[in-house]
């Protein structure tokens, strides 16, 4: 076999728990085959590029490989190999998500009491 659908291949390669949701995910042009935008049905060779976008940085590997059919994920490991860029981006990515700031953190003592919403409303009544 030395051709399969790109749905099918997504989904043996574990990208995706389901065919639907591989489709669903190409549709919305989020999967590019060689750089361009395909349909699930478009084959899908070894050597070729697809670039999958879940999170900001997109996965981009090299299919090695061909399967039509869902093994475990030590086979599935086996379908592609990503890129070197690929895997730079998400190891920055990744850095930056570590080293943000956690949102909640802004916030020093919480939500306000309900003692705390009646003197704000109180100051707010008293400036006008």
């Amino acid at each position: 076999m030395d051709k399969t659908r790109l749905d099918k291949w997504l989904w043996a390669a574990r990208f995706y728990k389901t065919r639907s949701l591989a489709v669903d995910e190409i549709t919305k042009g989020r999967v590019l085959l060689n750089g361009q935008t395909a349909k699930p049905a478009r084959d899908v060779q070894i050597g070729d590029e697809i670039s999958i976008t879940k999170q900001p940085p997109a996965t981009v590997v090299i299919v090695q490989a061909i399967s039509a059919v869902r093994g475990p994920a030590t086979v599935a490991r086996t379908l592609y190999e990503e890129t070197p860029d690929s895997i730079a981006a998400r190891e920055r990515a990744s850095e930056q998500r570590r080293l943000a700031p956690e949102p909640a953190l802004s916030i020093h003592a919480g939500r306000p009491t309900k003692r705390d919403r009646r003197n704000i409303e109180r100051l707010k009544r008293d400036d006008y």
